[in-house]
């Protein structure tokens, strides 16, 4: 990780008002030092897909966890909880937070490499990195690679595409997508060269024709497996497997250390092989099948088994009538001959795990029909640690709650103790300690391993003066209420139950009374509260809404402003019985609510600022001239009827954090602020009367999330270059009742929250 930068700005308020043009911008003043912060994270435990797990397979107890967007993860066995290993991931460099392959020396158990990279199209405008570490992910260096990596692509879940030679550990190998083909570095991951002997770069795309380039874009090389039995410790391993992302040549081999490939003979095709698993002591490469790429879809699979001293193939498929693909592919390292494979697109009624002792020739599987739709089950799951798992549903038979998963593409068994296995699925880690009732007819115990790893994108955040302390719009799983943000709530948010909350909103002097938008297949897309989020009803919506959008509460709780996906600007009194469009305002506008007078509303879109001075029923053009690109948000203060600070823009336009004093009929951009993305407020500084102010931007040319005591006369950076977390431009709130106290919205690594050293 990088040094520490300190840094405090002292940053002078422009002297211009902002019409149809920026003002010029006044010089930033002296720097001090930053304060000192701790951080932690809001505790959710996972929120997220898990599509890799890395057991170490010559140290006891030394595993890492890979997400698709929030980093990687070391295991602590003394507390039973992972440690982030990414957060020094800064805001230039935010894909790299999307983790491809993870991969853990043998040789060397303190190295371990990082192939990151969140999208191959062009919504991540960086190209991929492997990141190498010396001691196990404390600090990392990185070697920038001439193409892009995809953590959170289509066929994230196969792999692992990134290994060690066990044998000679300067050698690493890393399948590319996008027709990149394989690469190889010689020493130790600092520089990669591709492999040009290799034949075959795959063709296998999810969607071809999709124009985004997201899943029309070729998976590439998927696993990389080494065949231990062939090498001596010095000397490179002879004999390589490698999966592409190709139906009809799915693996190759080299026996010359790669320096020559070829299709593996007598391979099945029709199908990708999402693992390749060797067990070196009984001679058998293990694989398993699915007609996609994952990991959501997948349709139809196989498992087969490969004897690499006879070079023959066997169909050991444990269920044939499949109608799913299967991954989550391991071996019993102590039990040679027991392996277990799941069927992670298997989403209705439940994911399935198969088990086999004897190389395949039968299986058993984690649950089955006894007479339908009834079913019995190998296992008990335990999720007290984390109770929305349940999800607060109450299905029918087959279905059951908590499920046992689904995506499951990661699975493995510890190396050092059968007992222990350890699954990612799309919203957390399970595992089990006794995984040998398995086979005597007992049943395993499941719960959450993932203490520790928080993945949930954040939408929004409020932190009302009373009542929970924190109130959190997320993505996928909604979002929770926070009465103690140092323990996981019992449920997300229920009734209904949003896929992703988009925005969220309290009533300033009403604080009990709380509504939530988000997305949804189907309506209501609007939920209303008056016991401060603890409960919650659906509204109505009007006609035409798609999705959540934003929504503003007025400061008294008697009336609402929606602006949603798909249809116009909208205002009700009461708690939406009925809504009418909104005068004067453009449909997709932000908006959100005076702090102190329930009549006044605001709205922006494309660098115009709106103002609504009778319950959002019409609006009027204020200010213009603001950013006309880019994301741009802006908050009232509490307790200052008129007093608004907006932040936003885009790096090619005008970008930064201004201040309105009359109601947004005139703006003022604080000069020095390069660039401003959030803006949030809480308690007042000791011996201060205006409330401290929180952003997510770019002052004095570092980037990072600062603090003002003095109505942004100065500013202070409370974060280090070792907690930047990669992008945190969606939400940032101050807690009115503690001062110092932030909490900051990522994308993937959940809600970050800050307090002063010592308090």
């Amino acid at each position: 990780m990088r040094g520490t930068r300190n840094l405090l700005l002292g940053l002078a308020l422009a002297a211009g008002l902002l019409t149809a043009a920026p003002p010029a911008e006044q010089a930033a003043a002296v720097p001090r030092p930053t304060a000192a912060y701790s951080w932690k994270n809001v505790r959710v435990d996972g929120g997220g897909f898990v599509p890799g797990i890395v057991f170490n397979r010559t140290e006891k107890n030394l595993a890492y966890a890979r997400t698709d967007i929030g980093g990687a993860y070391r295991w602590q066995q003394a507390t039973r909880t992972w440690t982030p290993l990414l957060d020094h991931i800064g805001w230039d460099d935010w894909g790299h937070t999307g983790v491809v392959s993870i991969a853990s020396d043998t040789v060397d158990p303190d190295r371990v490499y990082a192939a990151v990279g969140t999208y191959t199209n062009d919504w991540d405008p960086g190209n991929g990195a492997v990141l190498r570490s010396a001691d196990r992910g404390a600090t990392w260096r990185k070697a920038d690679l001439p193409f892009k990596l995809g953590g959170n692509m289509p066929g994230r879940g196969m792999g692992e595409r990134l290994a060690v030679d066990p044998h000679h550990n300067s050698v690493l190998y890393l399948g590319a997508p996008s027709g990149k083909g394989l690469w190889r570095s010689t020493d130790a991951g600092a520089t990669w060269s591709r492999v040009t002997a290799f034949p075959n770069p795959g063709n296998y795309a999810q969607d071809p024709s999709d124009p985004s380039g997201y899943a029309s874009d070729n998976q590439g090389i998927v696993w990389v497996t080494f065949d231990e039995s062939t090498g001596t410790r010095g000397s490179a391993t002879r004999t390589i497997y490698v999966g592409v992302a190709d139906k009809a040549n799915s693996v190759y081999r080299s026996t010359d250390a790669g320096a020559t490939w070829s299709r593996l003979p007598g391979q099945p095709t029709g199908l990708l092989a999402h693992k390749g698993v060797l067990d070196t002591v009984n001679g058998h490469l293990y694989l398993a099948y699915s007609d996609t790429g994952g990991p959501y879809d997948g349709g139809k699979g196989a498992v087969w088994r490969y004897t690499t001293r006879t070079g023959t193939w066997q169909d050991i498929t444990p269920d044939p009538q499949a109608y799913y693909g299967f991954s989550g592919l391991s071996v019993d390292r102590r039990r040679p001959g027991t392996v277990m494979v799941t069927g992670y697109s298997s989403w209705w009624p439940d994911t399935q795990i198969f088990r086999t002792t004897d190389s395949g020739a039968g299986w058993t599987r984690a649950w089955e029909y006894t007479s339908y739709p009834n079913r019995s089950n190998r296992y008990t799951m335990d999720v007290s640690s984390a109770p929305w798992l349940a999800w607060g549903t109450h299905p029918s038979p087959p279905e059951q709650t908590p499920k046992l998963g689904w995506m499951t593409e990661a699975l493995e068994i510890d190396p050092f103790d059968s007992d222990r296995m350890m699954y990612g699925t799309g919203a957390t880690i399970y595992g089990t300690e006794n995984l040998s009732q398995w086979d005597s007819g007992g049943r395993i115990t499941i719960r959450p391993m993932v203490q520790g790893l928080e993945e949930t994108a954040v939408n929004d955040l409020v932190s009302p003066p009373s009542g929970a302390p924190l109130i959190s719009a997320l993505g996928d799983i909604g979002g929770f209420r926070h009465t103690d943000v140092t323990k996981v709530p019992a449920m997300m948010f229920t009734s209904p139950h949003f896929t992703s909350t988009t925005s969220l909103d309290y009533a300033e002097k009403n604080p009990n009374t709380v509504v939530r938008v988000g997305n949804l297949d189907a309506g209501p897309r609007i939920a209303f509260s008056t016991d401060n989020g603890a409960n919650w009803w659906a509204g109505q919506e009007p006609s035409g809404v798609s999705g959540g959008g934003t929504v503003a509460a007025a400061a008294d709780g008697s009336r609402f402003v929606w602006s949603p996906d798909g249809a116009a600007v909208h205002t009700t009194a009461g708690f939406g019985g009925s809504w009418t469009a909104s005068r004067g305002i453009p449909a997709g506008a932000t908006v959100e609510a005076d702090r102190v007078d329930p009549r006044k509303f605001y709205g922006f879109k494309a660098g115009t600022f709106y103002v609504s001075t009778d319950g959002g029923v019409s609006f009027t053009a204020a200010a213009t001239g603001l950013p006309a690109t880019g994301n741009v948000r802006f908050q009232a203060v509490p307790g200052r009827s008129g007093d608004i600070w907006l932040a936003g823009g885009s790096a090619t336009s005008t970008y930064g954090l201004w201040r309105s004093t009359d109601a947004g009929a005139t703006f003022t951009r604080l000069g020095g602020v390069e660039q401003a993305d959030t803006i949030g407020f809480g308690k007042a500084a000791p011996g201060a009367t205006y409330p401290a102010l929180y952003s997510s931007a770019e002052i004095g040319g570092v980037r990072g999330i600062f603090r003002s005591t003095d109505a942004g006369a100065s500013w202070v950076r409370v974060n280090d270059d070792a907690h930047q977390w990669g992008w945190t431009g969606a939400a940032i709130t101050g807690d009115p009742r503690v001062y110092g106290r932030v909490y900051v919205a990522t994308n993937g690594r959940g809600i970050i929250y800050g307090d002063t050293t010592g308090s």
